[in-house]
């Protein structure tokens, strides 16, 4: 079976994003990147700050954490940068309410990295997949522009606007209305660098990445996808894949493969934050 390279996954999972709208005013002080259940609601676990203050890095939980515990946590990446607002009127998909069906009949816990724009487009299945307890929505940036510069050609956010970039989507998931956010933040592609981690500390962010790349963007394959699932993941292992119709459209399909065969193989999947608990 074919196994997708890193390289290539990751350019899927900057889903090709370019050009767009500029950010739009900061929102207040006031409003924190944290959960947003209700207040008797458990607070998500974080991770602390790095050196001078950088913001922090979670790809899987180490054995030291309880890393020996077969659970596994998949998340699903709801892409739609500033400027695709017209491929949307005309007809293309960036959601893919089918997985989310899916993942509920299946029971899956599962934790969405969800951009601003995605949640104005879609404000309706945002406020169900958040208001969902087996949902908890994460933040993938307002614009899903890139973070670094050479980032599978994604438009740069300026350094100046990376909190404001990342507040603005937060701002967008209050709009919706969706409940059960966290305060975790993946990188549009992946891309970061020590600048990138400097200018996300106002944001109060974890940064959240992976261990298993599944590479079902632009996949056709879903047994390769499946497959290259299988073969990656380990106790604690934190899986990256995509909620977007027309940039994966087999994941729902790889998804009905990868979920009973880890259950047989004895496995619980989980939430980032409670992979992050451990």
């Amino acid at each position: 079976m074919t196994t997708l390279t890193v390289a290539g996954v990751l350019l899927g999972g900057a889903l090709a994003g370019c050009g767009g709208a500029s950010p739009a005013p900061p929102p207040s002080p006031s409003a924190p990147a944290t959960a947003s259940a209700s207040p008797a609601a458990k607070k998500p676990p974080t991770m602390a700050p790095g050196p001078a203050g950088r913001t922090p890095i979670f790809s899987r939980r180490t054995a030291g954490g309880g890393g020996a515990e077969k659970v596994v946590a998949l998340t699903f990446d709801a892409d739609m940068t500033a400027d695709q607002g017209p491929r949307a009127k005309a007809g293309e998909r960036f959601d893919n309410p089918e997985l989310i069906a899916l993942l509920r009949r299946l029971k899956v816990p599962s934790t969405v990295f969800m951009t601003g724009r995605w949640a104005e487009e879609y404000p309706a299945q945002a406020k169900g997949i958040g208001a969902d307890d087996l949902f908890e929505v994460a933040n993938h940036s307002y614009s899903h522009y890139a973070f670094t510069a050479d980032c599978y050609g994604l438009p740069v956010v300026g350094k100046d606007t990376m909190a404001r970039d990342v507040e603005r989507a937060f701002s967008a998931f209050r709009q919706a209305g969706v409940r059960n956010v966290v305060p975790y933040f993946r990188f549009p592609g992946g891309c970061y660098d020590d600048a990138a981690l400097r200018a996300l500390t106002p944001a109060n962010v974890t940064a959240v990445q992976w261990d298993v790349v599944s590479g079902d963007a632009f996949a056709t394959d879903a047994g390769a996808v499946a497959e290259q699932v299988l073969d990656g993941v380990r106790p604690g292992s934190l899986v990256v894949m995509h909620c977007t119709r027309s940039a994966a459209p087999v994941t729902g399909e790889a998804i009905g493969r990868i979920v009973p065969e880890l259950r047989k193989r004895g496995y619980r999947f989980v939430k980032v934050s409670e992979l992050m608990e451990g």
